[in-house]
């Protein structure tokens, strides 16, 4: 991967994070700010493989594999309780 694509790939994904823990801090209800800290794991996800190919060590994609499986625990979790409320 060119170095260029790969810092302009973790650029722009910094301003995702940034609009994204704007949500989360503004965010009206609980679900909004869920769905926020749900997109932070997908962009920590994505940040991790753009560093992985940027420094040519597919190892590193098991860790972003970890953490796409965590974060679809806690997703579960939270549909879980949502309904346990309704």
């Amino acid at each position: 991967m060119n170095d260029f694509v790969g810092f302009l790939a973790l650029t722009l994904l910094m301003v995702t994070v940034a609009f994204a823990f704007l949500r989360l801090r503004k965010g009206p209800s609980l679900p909004d700010r869920v769905v926020a800290l749900d997109l932070l794991t997908t962009v920590g996800i994505a940040v991790t493989a753009v560093y992985a190919m940027i420094m040519n060590q597919p190892l590193i994609l098991d860790v972003a594999t970890i953490l796409a499986l965590i974060s679809f625990l806690g997703t579960i979790a939270f549909a879980y309780y949502v309904d346990l409320m309704e």
